[in-house]
């Protein structure tokens, strides 16, 4: 019976944790939601709809307890990115764009889920990563300037824009200034008070009361519907194809932030963490935004530290944040009156630690190779602003060519033994197809400085792996040693791989073949 009492107690305890975490978490995403939809080019209502239905859907498949899903800053630029060279935003063709493209999103998560082929984040290398993060995050900053400063900018692209905001300081709004440093005071402030604390929503009411007030003539949000998500898929269809390159970008992209979130939180907390779990429920959560007339979604760093610090226990807290907010969609009407430069405070709190100008410039310390492939993203991602997936898809090329070009190096100690004439050559490396020409050179080249050698051995212990064509470059150096008139002995060491392809192409019963040295 105490047992009974006690699981009762424990149940009701994470219930209860879960519940206000989970409100805690709404509070900040309403806010933020309406900040993220005008960075993906969308009407706020979007942004609203965003953070209801896929947040509860993503929490019956998620892996982290934690992970809190919704509508994120990088995703909503790489949407912007994506979708405002095709479409005007904010308009109905490119709403309903981004609804397809979210969907596209999420069968792609979907299916790297489903084919456990999770791994393929770590594609994207820390430089690349720490590259496109930083600068995304600079032209994320820049593109909310002209509202924190009460501009009206006309077209003329994120730095264009945010340099002409800077340069008419006559025509700055003080009170929209005002405004935007005390709402970003508020929430940095709030952080170093309590993680938890909701900086971002004491700025969103204090901006309401003020403009309802004060007789305030800025910018605000605007008309928002208070109708509840359209579930439908009328989409224009016609668009896949040219919606799938970016669609497959910001699966594998947008899952790098809440991927690193959650193997952090589950290493510091001692739990386990399934990525290719978590690629189903953001692809199901996803495909729960194309639904719902929303945007692509993904995981948050801000708010998913805040549902820890404000006691969440399970991944459940994430749906009692989306339902939540579906409870207040009825409401929403009630921020038509926020000054859209508290919206653009909000949004530059959420992406300041996206920046790390730090770690790029320790990049030239540590490895000269990787900085140039961080660095070169970092540019790229500025200069092809919009089109910032383009310059993703060029870093992960230039980390995975750097990779490439260190791997083909692979270096050969040669030692001979004049009194036996053996001569012994231990490559040390990774050989594969593209270190053949090297390992090719270096093992004819210790041949030709040792003519008098009467026998060879090739020591393969220290070789990390081995492909098919590795393998066919050493029988071939052995097979024409022989010629020569060497006895040959090939140490294939204890990695079963690189045993079985020498085996294919020498026999299995090759008198060349050994694990270990003769007598050994």
């Amino acid at each position: 019976m105490n047992d009974t009492n006690d699981r009762v107690s424990s149940t009701g305890r994470l219930i209860a944790a879960d519940l206000f975490a989970g409100l805690t978490v709404a509070l900040v995403l309403v806010p933020q939601s309406i900040a993220y939809a005008s960075l993906a080019g969308m009407p706020p209502v979007y942004g609203i709809y965003a953070a209801a239905l896929p947040p509860i859907a993503a929490a019956f498949f998620a892996s982290s307890p934690y992970l809190q899903t919704g509508p994120v800053a990088m995703t909503s630029v790489l949407t912007f990115g994506a979708l405002s060279v095709i479409a005007v935003p904010f308009s109905d063709d490119y709403v309903a764009l981004a609804a397809l493209l979210a969907l596209i999103v999420g069968i792609v998560r979907i299916i790297i889920g489903m084919a456990r082929a999770g791994f393929i984040t770590y594609l994207m290398s820390e430089p690349v990563l720490t590259g496109f993060t930083s600068a995304a995050a600079i032209l994320i900053a820049l593109a909310q300037l002209p509202a924190l400063v009460g501009v009206q900018i006309v077209d003329n692209g994120v730095i264009g824009g945010a340099f002409q905001a800077l340069m008419s300081p006559l025509a700055w709004s003080w009170t929209d200034v005002t405004l935007g440093l005390l709402a970003l005071a508020c929430i940095f402030g709030g952080r170093r008070l309590h993680p938890s604390f909701p900086g971002a929503v004491v700025a969103v009411v204090a901006g309401i009361l003020f403009s309802k007030t004060s007789g305030y003539e800025g910018v605000v949000v605007g008309t928002i519907p208070t109708d509840w998500p359209p579930l439908s898929l009328e989409l224009p269809w016609a668009m896949t194809r040219e919606l799938l390159l970016p669609g497959l970008v910001i699966a594998l992209v947008g899952f790098a932030e809440p991927a690193a979130i959650a193997r952090a939180i589950a290493t510091q907390t001692r739990t386990h963490w399934n990525a290719d779990r978590e690629f189903v429920s953001q692809g199901v959560a996803n495909v729960t935004a194309a639904l719902s007339a929303a945007f692509p979604v993904g995981g948050s760093f801000s708010r998913t530290m805040i549902n820890r610090a404000a006691g969440g226990r399970t991944r459940w807290s994430g749906m009692v944040t989306g339902a939540f907010v579906l409870v207040f969609i009825p409401f929403a009407s009630t921020l038509e009156s926020l000054p859209r430069s508290i919206i653009a405070a909000i949004v530059i709190a959420a992406v300041v630690n996206l920046m790390k100008a730090r770690v790029l410039i320790e990049l030239i310390r540590v490895s000269r190779a990787q900085a140039v492939v961080g660095w070169t993203t970092f540019v790229l991602t500025l200069a092809l602003a919009p089109r910032i997936d383009q310059a993703m898809l060029i870093g992960i090329a230039m980390g995975v060519a750097v990779h490439l070009w260190r791997e083909r190096r692979v270096q050969v100690n040669a030692v001979y033994d004049a009194e036996t004439g053996e001569l012994r050559l231990e490559p040390v490396g990774v050989i594969f197809f593209g270190s053949t020409a090297a390992l090719s050179d270096a093992l004819m080249a210790a041949l030709a400085a040792e003519p008098a050698a009467r026998a060879l051995t090739i020591d393969l212990r220290k070789v990390g792996r081995i492909d098919y064509t590795g393998a066919a470059i050493i029988t071939g150096v052995a097979r024409d040693a022989e010629v020569a008139g060497l006895r040959i002995h090939i140490i294939s060491g204890q990695r079963p791989q690189g045993r079985e392809l020498l085996e294919r192409l020498l026999g299995a019963d090759s008198p060349w073949l050994s694990k270990s040295p003769p007598g050994a």
